[in-house]
């Protein structure tokens, strides 16, 4: 019994400390969390009421009769489909020749071991996108396609491009430069090398640098407002017009702003699994 009553104690013990343990990660997630999901369950309420009842003192938290007729309201008043639209090409569109670029840029960077070019994509990454903003204006207004999509679409690259080459070249990196010397011992030339052996093996980062970068452009908001000419405004432009010359009311403002945050965040939830295994395999060196 005297053998067996320590091990019971310490037992007891460590069970405690890994119940404290988990107690203070789910409240220290909480603490860091709930402003976000106090905030976004604001906006759900001023979306899902009537505007004397957003306007009422003291605040109504949640509506008891709640109503979606301020989505209605924006879509039947606004042309926030074309806006949408806007918004899917100008995205799509920017994210997908950052992929094109993007990834071949990488590798070349990361097989060439290239680090000042990795340091400079990573400061055109971190430079305030109102430093390229003026010379884009004064090239498309020259080139005259200033106001449309396709201007709109190549100054997003500013944004997208960096996210991917940057995201990409930790991936290029990690991988085992035996592969591909094993493919070109076969015959294989730099290029086949890289679509058929390096792009499947870094077909996660990939996933990855497209959903970060389609997500920074969906979000964009100064190309927009500047850039971007009255039929051609994307969703974060078409908010903040909403917010500033048009009436104010809580409640179509509110739905505007979940319409604009609703596919950034289905992507990410329904990807977050690939996300965070891309992460984790650009985090680890081979």
């Amino acid at each position: 019994m005297e053998s067996v009553m320590p091990s019971s104690k310490f037992g007891l013990s460590y069970r405690a400390k890994k119940l404290l343990g988990r107690i203070a990660l789910f409240f220290a997630v909480f603490v860091v969390v709930s402003p976000a999901f106090f905030v976004f369950f604001w906006m759900l309420s001023l979306s899902l009421k009537h505007e004397i009842d957003n306007i009422a003192y003291p605040p109504i938290f949640f509506p008891d009769q709640p109503t979606l007729e301020n989505y209605f309201k924006i879509f039947r008043e606004s042309n926030y489909l074309l806006y949408a639209y806007n918004s899917v090409i100008v995205s799509g569109g920017a994210t997908l020749i950052a992929l094109l670029v993007g990834v071949p840029a990488a590798y070349g960077i990361a097989k060439g071991k290239r680090q000042g070019l990795g340091m400079l994509i990573m400061i055109a990454r971190i430079t305030p996108g109102l430093s390229y903003l003026i010379p884009l204006f004064i090239l498309f207004r020259f080139i005259g396609i200033s106001g449309s999509l396709l201007a709109l679409t190549i100054s997003h690259l500013v944004i997208t491009i960096p996210m991917v080459v940057w995201v990409m070249i930790s991936f290029f990196e990690d991988m085992h430069p035996e592969l591909e010397e094993a493919g070109l011992v076969d015959g294989c030339n730099i290029w086949q090398a890289f679509v058929s052996i390096a792009m499947p093996i870094a077909r996660p980062g990939i996933a990855v640098a497209a959903i970060l970068a389609f997500i920074q452009s969906w979000n964009n908001f100064l190309f927009g407002v500047v850039i971007a000419g009255r039929e051609t405004r994307t969703l974060p432009v078409a908010v903040f017009n909403a917010m500033t010359f048009e009436q104010l009311s809580w409640g179509p403002v509110a739905a505007a702003a979940l319409v604009v945050t609703l596919p950034s965040l289905l992507l990410t939830i329904f990807v977050q699994r690939d996300i965070v295994t891309g992460l984790a395999a650009g985090s680890v060196k081979g």
